[in-house]
């Protein structure tokens, strides 16, 4: 069994967004319309269990760690007001989602992610996204990420090809590196390629040592290694908390496995497509029931 769980919130700026390239005056509802394309596109492909987790709020728990950190302000208000039409527009065509409040989606798909690993019966998870953060739940190719917009397969090998440290090292990564698209800055002087070579050996910020030498001891060889390790040392508490802002939650209510297995569009569904604009919806779910026997 493949379990195919998606960032809802990251699928609607991307058919929003993919829309507004294609139309000059893309439809009100392009955003939602398009994510409920897609998702039947991946059950006519063959996905049985699906679950999509949304930033209902897109504020969250984070927030309050940390001022800086990502809010709504800015975001174009035709998205804002789509979040809460998806949601509900899932969930009449029988979707699962998990409408994130004080959590963000990405606890939400990583919860998941831990639930699905769980089961024996799952053989393979797909997280369908291409968001960094997501790399730390990644594991071997039983637990991976799905780039769909650039078609690349995403592996524990790919993450450590990519940021030079594996899974379990990403939330340290970006601790140290910095996030621009949730809003934290990491530490000053630190980029991608001193905090891969560092955590490379020592795999956790809290297991870098303080002074530099025991670096050339241990055989890390960085560039500016002393400016580095003051840098550190006098910031581990500024560390600790990207850290945290970095790391995903993985215990929030989802559900089982079994919770997740599409059956069909609930009897709302062909209202809700045509209040959308959308009736070729429900010709195509109408196939699609056809060819799975629904």
């Amino acid at each position: 069994m493949q379990v195919h769980l998606v960032d809802g919130t990251y699928e609607l700026y991307r058919q929003h967004f993919g829309q507004a390239t294609r139309h000059s005056d893309p439809p009100p509802f392009a955003g939602t319309i398009g994510v409920l394309t897609s998702t039947i596109q991946l059950l006519q492909d063959g996905a049985t269990h699906i679950g999509v987790a949304t930033d209902h709020v897109i504020e969250s728990f984070r927030n309050d760690l940390y001022d800086g950190y990502k809010t709504s302000e800015g975001m174009e208000p035709v998205l804002l007001e789509q979040i809460p039409i998806l949601e509900d527009a899932l969930r009449a065509m029988g979707v699962t989602v998990w409408a994130m409040e004080k959590y963000e989606a990405d606890d939400a798909l990583a919860s998941a992610a831990a639930v699905a690993c769980e089961d024996r019966t799952v053989h393979k998870v797909l997280i369908l996204t291409p968001d960094k953060d997501l790399g730390q739940c990644v594991q071997g190719k039983r637990v991976v990420q799905f780039d769909r917009r650039n078609n690349i397969m995403i592996d524990e090998a790919a993450v450590i090809e990519k940021f030079g440290v594996g899974p379990s090292s990403i939330a340290d990564y970006l601790g140290l590196v910095g996030d621009s698209a949730d809003g934290f800055p990491g530490l000053q002087g630190w980029g991608a390629k001193s905090a891969s070579t560092v955590l490379a050996k020592y795999e956790l910020i809290d297991n870098i040592p303080d002074d530099h030498t025991q670096w050339v001891t241990d055989g890390v060889t960085v560039r500016s290694a002393e400016k580095l390790a003051t840098t550190l040392r006098e910031n581990r508490k500024d560390a600790a908390l990207f850290k945290q802002l970095a790391t995903l939650i993985t215990d929030v209510p989802v559900g089982d496995v079994g919770d997740w297995l599409w059956r069909g569009p609930t009897d709302r569904f062909e209202e809700v497509a045509n209040k959308l604009g959308a009736p070729q919806l429900i010709e195509r779910i109408s196939r699609l029931k056809s060819k799975i026997g629904l």
